[in-house]
């Protein structure tokens, strides 16, 4: 299935994540490309906002991940299940086997995680083929793809 978003302010941006997060069960990963600028850490902020995260989302450039207390999604037959979102940013790795040395297997195998990757097409050759991407683009009115 593939959904495109036209953007033109922030809260067209946070829609989109509203939309995305009423997709998500846990064990998710979400491919983020496009150039720098184009949005994608705007986008995981407020996919983080609605997932109930309290922390404040930053970049997670120079440390490379970052992980975040999921608040919402988490009523499982009446059980409380610790959900987490876990933010990469490939765009400093050096090669896909870096990302790999970050255990991104074991985090993104896991149902309660859910897994934000930006600069994904940076580690495109280890990425499970079963994934949301979301292309973001510099164009006037951002132009966003998204593809489930």
């Amino acid at each position: 299935m593939r959904k495109i978003y036209f953007l033109k302010n922030l809260a067209q941006t946070e829609k989109m994540a509203k939309d995305i997060v009423g997709l998500l069960r846990g064990g998710e990963i979400l491919a983020l490309v496009g150039d720098l600028g184009s949005g994608k850490t705007t986008f995981t902020q407020f996919l983080a906002k609605e997932l109930g995260v309290k922390e404040n989302v930053t970049s997670p450039t120079f440390v490379l991940m970052k992980k975040y207390k999921i608040e919402k999604l988490r009523k499982q037959k009446n059980k409380k299940i610790k959900r987490y979102l876990y933010h990469l940013d490939a765009y400093r790795l050096s090669s896909p086997d870096e990302a790999l040395d970050l255990g991104l297997e074991e985090i993104w195998s896991d149902p309660k995680n859910i897994t934000v990757i930006e600069w994904a097409d940076r580690i495109a050759d280890i990425l499970p083929e079963k994934r949301i991407e979301i292309a973001f683009s510099l164009e006037k009115e951002r132009k966003v793809m998204v593809n489930f």
